[in-house]
């Protein structure tokens, strides 16, 4: 199946609402019926503002890089991408045409 995979970069403990931004793009793909969703928690790295994330900083526990991704049909992308926008959602992504299957089944998309 062709596809989009979707990358949306944060940090931890950046939040949306009274919850952390990670949690509810995980609780938002499930109230969206999406496929799936995951999350990487960087060891370091740092973003447009030059600031340095590490975990080997113990001020800046809490604030290391997030990468949460995803792999959906283009109807799902524009689903998430427009309801991102209506919440008002700040946040860097990437987006990258994809062909995704299952391996070990036949017939599915």
């Amino acid at each position: 199946m062709n596809g989009v995979y979707v990358k949306f970069y944060t940090e931890e403990n950046r939040r949306h609402g009274h919850q952390l931004l990670h949690q509810w793009l995980v609780a938002l793909s499930r109230e969206l019926d999406l496929p799936g969703c995951s999350v990487f928690r960087a060891i370091g790295g740092f973003g447009h503002h030059h600031a340095l994330h590490s975990a080997h900083f113990f001020e800046l526990q809490g604030d290391l890089p997030v990468e949460i991704v995803f792999a959906l049909s283009p109807a799902q992308e524009a689903l998430l991408m427009q309801r991102l926008r209506d919440e008002g959602v700040e946040l860097f992504y990437m987006r990258m045409p994809i062909e995704f299957g299952l391996l070990g089944q036949a017939d599915v998309p």
